[in-house]
């Protein structure tokens, strides 16, 4: 049986090649910092990825399927694929936070970048700019679940919503989705200038 054939078993594959890459490289290369920036990463490329998927690619298609009176429409995404995609979307979401707040803590930085460097003496640049941000990922976060999710459960049926309900909630969730889009952008240059380093 080919593990590459469901989803299940390329996820396990792709850890089990990680295991086994980490057992072959020298031990000291590979400590806890390592382990929870590597699971942040992953799992911010989950969340990321798929609100870069939701905004560009599902949101204008749905939008031209209901332009398109003799065409199929998007039942099958707003039936098969968007609540799929939003099941890993908001537990990707929690990953990244936890793992974010899992890194900052262990490297001794999570009270710091909330704080955004302010707590430090002297002042902590790296802590301002991880700080800047951790603070866009948790209004993303927050997003996710306070304006994004509850609303998409109304547009895709999941519980039950009136035809005004549903237009107003797909208002909120596309609003609060582009919005998380927008500040994933300066999200992305924070986490990767603190990290590796980028003069900014």
């Amino acid at each position: 049986m080919n593990p590459l054939n469901t989803v299940r078993g390329a996820i396990t594959t792709g850890f089990v090649l990680a295991v086994l890459l980490a057992l072959l490289i020298p031990p000291t290369a590979f400590h806890e910092l390592g382990l929870a920036r590597w699971f942040h990463i992953l799992s911010g490329i989950t969340w990321i990825g798929l609100l870069y998927y939701f905004n560009l690619v599902q949101m204008p298609a749905l939008a031209a399927a209901a332009a398109d009176k003799g065409g199929p429409g998007g039942a099958g995404i707003s039936k098969y694929v968007a609540p799929r995609a939003l099941l890993w979307f908001r537990w990707g979401a929690v990953a990244t936070w936890l793992t974010g707040a899992w890194y900052l803590a262990r490297s001794g930085n999570l009270l710091g970048a909330f704080t955004l460097g302010l707590a430090s003496n002297p002042f902590n640049s790296y802590q301002l700019v991880i700080g800047v941000g951790a603070w866009l990922g948790s209004i993303m976060l927050f997003n996710v679940w306070v304006l994004i999710w509850p609303n998409q459960k109304k547009v895709l049926g999941i519980v039950p919503a009136t035809d005004a309900e549903k237009a107003t909630a797909r208002k909120v969730a596309t609003l609060a989705s582009r919005t998380n889009f927008v500040l994933s952008i300066p999200m992305l240059m924070c986490m990767g200038s603190a990290s590796h380093g980028l003069p900014f």
